[in-house]
């Protein structure tokens, strides 16, 4: 470089014989020939080094490599070559304009920086990609939020370093004085810092993966988990849209995770309906024939009543229904099966069945509780009982017309 820097020199200073222009041109055309060689070192190695590495991962059974070239990895790391080049050459103004060294310097730094930081941040990405695809734990224990702490604290590094480089001031210096600049700092990544500590226990607990079907009682929300990341996490709602919810959120609040269900094989229909307490009676001798004479209510159900003393009509629907429900295939009976009486209210008293379904996908789901409740509706009557219904407008015109 030295060689090349005299020769242009004493070649100019030949044909011209001024001394400043001759510097000023040698300092141009040298500065040029830097940057020109510097892309031409760089434009080589992304045609070869980086398309042979392209070739190389297409035909490799592994993923990773795949993932890395997705990402532009061996693109950010190409821009190492031409950095180091103006980095080595930032010194050959010194000779003719020595203050012009320390910004070639700094640029060449600066440039230095931006190579880093296009690495990191591949590689942290990539890193986040194959952890994901490798790995059975990482919807359980995702590490985006991870990740994107890494990348705040390195970032703020590379910040101070940048400062660092263009006052030329000391990184020690630059920390000891934010010292006095914490407490701004902690409003300011107020969300980011409370966000990476709910990462940290949603992914230690297994609280929560991607995949998930959670709701959100405080919100009035429900959804499928899509991502999880240091800020946020986002729900896909039934209707496609998507919510992003504060992280430190589903860890400071309560949350409904349907995960378990899933993994059960199984899904609770818990439903009642309210009985009018004035239809509950004792049943008489002809009441408890007709029950047995009555092919709908006599294909599931063969008590001897001689065994139970006074029988309700109410009481012999409750074991109707756990009769109806215990022969049907699509439900569990080895798991709570359960048909109860809830507190009676001024609304009636409510019949409550609690059984679980072997059956967990959403639609089929509805419509076995939609025919178990069609069902249940129409035999009320068989037993003489009435459902509790507040009166309607249709009640009270009837109720004129038979006065009339």
């Amino acid at each position: 470089m030295q060689a090349y820097k005299e020769f242009i020199y004493y070649w100019l200073m030949d044909l011209s014989g001024r001394e400043m222009f001759s510097k000023v041109l040698t300092t141009l055309i040298v500065g040029t020939t830097i940057i020109t060689v510097a892309f031409i070192c760089f434009f080589i190695c992304k045609r070869l080094f980086i398309s042979i590495i392209h070739r190389i991962a297409a035909k490799t059974v592994t993923e990773w490599d795949d993932i890395l070239v997705k990402h532009k990895f061996f693109h950010a790391l190409a821009h190492l070559v031409p950095a180091t080049i103006f980095y080595m050459g930032a010194g050959y103004a010194s000779d003719y304009f020595p203050l012009l060294e320390g910004y070639f310097l700094k640029i060449s730094n600066i440039y230095f920086l931006g190579a880093f930081i296009a690495i990191v941040n591949s590689f942290l990405n990539s890193l986040n990609e194959i952890y994901d695809k490798s790995f059975s734990a990482a919807k359980e224990r995702p590490i985006t939020g991870v990740l994107q702490s890494i990348k705040i604290v390195f970032y703020f590094i590379c910040l101070l370093i940048l400062i660092s480089i263009l006052f030329n001031k000391n990184i020690g210096t630059l920390l000891t004085g934010l010292g006095a600049a914490a407490a701004v700092l902690m409003l300011v990544f107020k969300d980011t810092i409370l966000g990476f500590v709910a990462s940290i226990q949603i992914g230690m607990n297994k609280l929560l993966k991607v995949g998930d079907f959670i709701e959100l009682p405080n919100k009035n929300l429900d959804g499928t988990v899509t991502e999880i990341n240091l800020t946020c996490v986002k729900i896909q709602n039934g209707n496609k849209t998507i919510i992003s919810v504060p992280t430190y959120s589903i860890v400071s609040e309560s949350f409904i995770n349907w995960d378990g269900m899933e993994k059960s094989g199984v899904r609770r229909i818990q439903r009642s309906i309210k009985i009018d307490m004035t239809s509950v009676k004792f049943c008489d001798e002809k009441m408890i024939e007709s029950f047995r004479n009555n092919p709908i209510i006599n294909k599931n159900l063969d008590w001897n009543f001689s065994t139970i003393e006074k029988p309700t009509n109410l009481g012999v629907f409750r074991r109707y229904l756990e009769e109806y429900l215990r022969v049907k295939p699509i439900f569990d009976p080895s798991i709570n099966f359960v048909v109860r009486y809830l507190q009676p209210t001024e609304n009636g008293i409510p019949v409550e069945i609690n059984v679980y379904s072997k059956e967990q996908r959403w639609v089929e789901y509805e419509k076995i509780q939609a025919d178990i409740f069609d069902h249940v509706l129409a035999i009320v009557p068989e037993f003489e009982l009435r459902v509790f219904q507040n009166p309607t407008g249709a009640d009270f015109k009837s109720l004129v017309t038979e006065n009339d």
